[in-house]
């Protein structure tokens, strides 16, 4: 176990590095000058020169990336001379924008996107779960086609139309619920919850309609294994056969998926965020993408790879723990 861990470790290292790279490159080919974006509209060529410099990207490519690479894990200095500014660890580089740490944009951002995955996941595995069970318990009745159209409905429904109605109707005609801003859950757990429960929802339809319709097929093939038959050849009570038996290992490809999602959603929900004004790390992605703020969206980049190779190693884990097949 150890020596696994230790090659994931590894692995997940040189993703980082790679997607790092990739990144690096894309803003490097691309026509647009971070130089330039970051001293202004109005900026004179002798002053652009020496926000470029300044900024180091008068260097090659190749040593760009390598002070980025050792900014992470030991900080760096950025500039010369009396304009010289140190960079502390973990150093992703200062905003063009705003000159503020990106580091210190991310943590500040991190709790708003973190709120939003784990309370939507929350929801869409109860519904996702709860719906695609009770559709393979009651295969091909009523019920599971009611389920599944229900599921393939709310699938080809985007995030965005499904927001725009969930506020229209619920804000501007019912009136039940304020218009999301987001709360802190230490100062304010009730207007957290209630601030949050649209953009949840909005997800939680979107993703719980996948998981039902996953979750379905995984149940009814878990249920046609011979060591189901042999449980209830035993007398063992339906509800044991079904969710210590079927439904544990069932959820193989479900916590595969979820790991994925997850990551994902850490990362920022963009369209989400954007609709409901959230002030999450997928906002701060989006406005770093239209003013081309390359330390930011390089940041952003590297904390969503981050989670979602995370989010994948701790699923390989839980392998173990839910199916004991995968131990050998």
């Amino acid at each position: 176990m150890i020596l696994y861990l230790i090659r994931r470790l590894l692995a997940l290292a040189g993703v980082l590095i790679a997607i790092a790279a990739v990144t690096f490159l894309i803003f490097y080919v691309l026509p647009s000058d971070p130089a330039a974006a970051a001293c202004g509209k109005t900026c004179s060529p002798e002053r652009l020169a020496g926000v470029r410099e300044y900024l180091g990207l008068d260097l090659p490519l190749w040593r760009q990336f390598l002070d980025f690479l050792s900014g992470i894990f030991t900080g760096r200095t950025l500039g010369s001379g009396q304009y010289a500014v140190q960079c502390d660890f973990p150093c992703l580089g200062y905003s063009y924008e705003n000159s503020l740490p990106v580091w210190d944009l991310l943590m500040d951002r991190l709790p708003v996107s973190a709120s939003l995955a784990f309370g939507a996941a929350v929801l869409w595995l109860l519904l996702g779960l709860g719906a695609g069970v009770t559709a393979a318990l009651r295969k091909d009745t009523a019920t599971d086609k009611a389920l599944m159209v229900g599921a393939v409905a709310a699938a080809s429904l985007p995030v965005y139309f499904t927001s725009v109605m969930l506020i229209y109707g619920v804000i501007r005609v019912a009136g039940l619920l304020p218009y999301p801003s987001y709360h802190s859950f230490g100062e304010d757990p009730l207007g957290w919850a209630s601030n949050l429960l649209l953009p949840w929802t909005a997800l939680a339809l979107l993703y719980a309609a996948m998981y039902a319709r996953q979750s379905r097929g995984s149940m009814i093939e878990a249920m046609a294994e011979p060591y189901i038959r042999t449980a209830r050849a035993k007398g063992m009570p339906e509800r044991t056969v079904v969710v210590k038996h079927g439904l544990r290992s069932g959820m193989t490809p479900i916590l595969t998926i979820f790991g994925m999602d997850l990551g994902g959603l850490l990362a920022g929900a963009v369209i989400t965020e954007s609709i409901f004004g959230l002030p999450g790390i997928g906002r701060l992605f989006y406005g770093a993408l239209v003013s081309s703020d390359q330390p930011v969206v390089l940041g952003v980049t590297l904390l969503a790879a981050f989670f979602i190779v995370v989010a994948n190693l701790v699923v390989d884990l839980l392998y173990a723990v839910i199916d004991p097949r995968v131990r050998y």
